[in-house]
């Protein structure tokens, strides 16, 4: 389930990317005002010369400088477009205190069971029932309601095992911390590599046990509730690289997504 909804999104969010760059004219700098000569006033009243060109005032310290940088700093948000969960994501250059193991399983709780995740699994579960994904289900609306509880199962084990359950045994963060700033291509190797490398509940760097074991654990666990013929080492091998594939996909995802809602959508 997690894999085609984090295909989809991220093409739906990059397609932009590239006419991104618009080049706004730089406003010319107001001179700084010089005292008026005493006595009479030395302009020739039928001179014809040109007003000066229009300028912009210079910035002020403090509170402007503040303003101009958290333009450049767009805000992740609790969802995409409104309806897909982003709740792991975090905006650039934003240091947030450690998860509780408690808070670990409130965020994979949310992510599991937000009423998206039952419309988006009932739409997967639609589709892998007309394909015909796995014969053994049955057909009818039995057969459709076998597909749906072991895709709402790989979706819930997923943000369980990635989010809470491994991430609480090894001290690990599990959110995304978003880079903001750099080239595209940067930007998406920070994304990528996110899958791999996380920071720890201290504030340091490791490797991503969460991501990379939990989506092993679930790829395994997903051997217990599919038909016998799924429950091979290569069929679990394929489950796993999806999950990945998944987790990195989505990571770009929330990479971009304050561009996307800043620069594209406009939004505040």
């Amino acid at each position: 389930m997690g894999t085609r909804c984090a295909i989809v999104i991220p093409f739906l969010l990059l397609a932009p990317v590239t006419i991104w760059a618009q080049i706004q004219p730089a406003e010319k700098p107001c001179p700084p005002a010089q005292a008026q000569p005493s006595g009479p006033s030395q302009t020739n009243p039928g001179s014809t010369s040109p007003a000066p060109p229009p300028c912009s005032p210079a910035p002020s310290a403090g509170s402007q400088t503040d303003k101009q940088k958290k333009k450049y700093e767009p805000q992740q948000t609790k969802r995409m477009f409104g309806v897909v969960p982003n709740f792991a994501a975090v905006t650039a250059n934003t240091q947030l205190p450690p998860l509780t193991t408690r808070q670990k399983f409130v965020l994979a709780s949310e992510d599991s069971w937000d009423y998206s995740s039952f419309i988006w699994t009932g739409i997967l579960a639609a589709q892998s029932f007309e394909l015909n994904s796995y014969p053994e289900l049955g057909g009818g609306v039995a057969g459709y309601a076998r597909y749906y509880w072991r895709g709402l199962l790989d979706g819930a084990s997923g943000s369980y095992f990635t989010e809470a359950i491994v991430p609480a045994l090894t001290h690990e963060d599990p959110r995304y911390y978003t880079r903001g700033h750099g080239g595209f291509f940067r930007r998406t190797g920070y994304a990528l590599s996110r899958v791999v490398v996380t920071k720890t509940d201290s504030g340091g760097t490791s490797f991503n046990w969460s991501e990379v074991g939990g989506n092993g654990l679930v790829a395994g666990l997903s051997t217990a509730y599919y038909p016998p013929q799924e429950r091979t080492l290569n069929k679990t091998l394929q489950n796993w690289g999806t999950q990945i594939e998944s987790a990195a996909l989505n990571n770009i995802a929330k990479e971009f997504w304050p561009d996307i809602r800043s620069k594209v959508l406009r939004l505040k």
